[in-house]
């Protein structure tokens, strides 16, 4: 757990996502939130933050593999939705 949010948001900073992969000295990481709302689709800050936790990952060396968002009976992936791309040979496309 790196934030518990509230009803309707949660601060998230590349900072905090990525101390324990860094600590544990990960080879990538995979994120994901619910939306207690029960609808998994991404705002515009879910993509935005999506967007910095790649970026920063790029920087480390630490891809993002998927962001997941799970919703009441479904779940959405950045991946499956073409928003998060890997470009390392280690990781599956």
């Amino acid at each position: 757990t790196v934030t518990i949010g509230l009803l309707t948001s949660t601060l998230v900073h590349p900072r905090e996502v990525f101390a324990g992969p860094l600590k544990d000295r990960a080879a990538a990481v995979i994120v994901a939130h619910n939306h207690p709302s029960g609808i998994s689709n991404p705002s515009d800050e879910d993509i935005e933050t999506t967007q910095q936790l790649v970026a920063a990952g790029l920087i480390m060396e630490i891809p993002v593999i998927d962001h997941y968002i799970l919703g009441k009976e479904e779940h959405f992936s950045f991946r499956m939705h073409h928003l998060i791309e890997t470009h390392s040979s280690r990781f599956y496309a």
